[in-house]
């Protein structure tokens, strides 16, 4: 192999592990506990006046979550108007499903990288080929094999890197997606309990 082929394998490898290093970072990162934690539900759960208000805070306290923030955050600002309040809460819910987000663009570029590199791969493997071909005709079977094999080998490469990254960021996305609803539906369910009888 050249120094092209090299430095070719050596980017799908490299792709690979940042690939797998985020599927393994995002995977401990949106965890159902780790975003929304089972006590802080069952704390806003018992929650029926602003006098169960401080032990929610407690329970969000002491599990440092994106639904703990949001409920700190609107626990703190009960003085403001409904509106007020609801507006700077779906402004922090935003910062949160950013964070919530982060690396998944990653993934998605893997997504496209992985492929190019492998075509790259190709393209290379069939310019060495057919340039040993032109020199020395068809009569060494095996060189033109290994060059064959060569075309392939980054092809499959490519695209085993691609299709675990598309699969892992199709469920990071949608799991993203049902975790914002769970945590816009307990924070609902919280602003209307702290504001019963106010429109706004």
């Amino acid at each position: 192999m050249d120094t092209l082929s090299y430095l070719i394998y050596a980017l799908l490898a490299l792709t690979s592990l940042v690939g797998l290093a985020f599927i393994a970072e995002r995977s401990w990162a949106l965890r159902w506990n780790k975003v929304a934690p089972r006590q802080i539900a069952d704390a806003l759960d018992a929650v029926e006046d602003s006098g169960d208000v401080e032990a929610l805070r407690t329970a969000c306290l002491s599990k440092p979550s994106p639904l703990g923030r949001l409920l700190l955050m609107a626990s703190d600002h009960l003085d403001w108007s409904k509106s007020d309040n609801v507006e700077a809460l779906q402004v922090a819910a935003r910062h949160e499903i950013v964070k919530l987000e982060r690396g998944l663009v990653v993934l998605e570029i893997i997504v496209g990288i992985a492929p190019l590199l492998g075509l790259v791969g190709t393209i290379a493997g069939m310019m060495n080929v057919f340039g040993e071909v032109g020199q020395t005709g068809l009569s060494d079977a095996a060189r033109l094999a290994s060059g064959i094999a060569f075309i392939l080998r980054t092809t499959l490469f490519g695209l085993l890197i691609a299709i675990p990254a598309l699969v892992a960021w199709s469920y990071f996305t949608k799991k993203v997606e049902v975790l914002a609803a769970e945590m816009e539906a307990l924070c609902d369910a919280f602003i209307r309990r702290q504001y019963v009888g106010q429109s706004r």
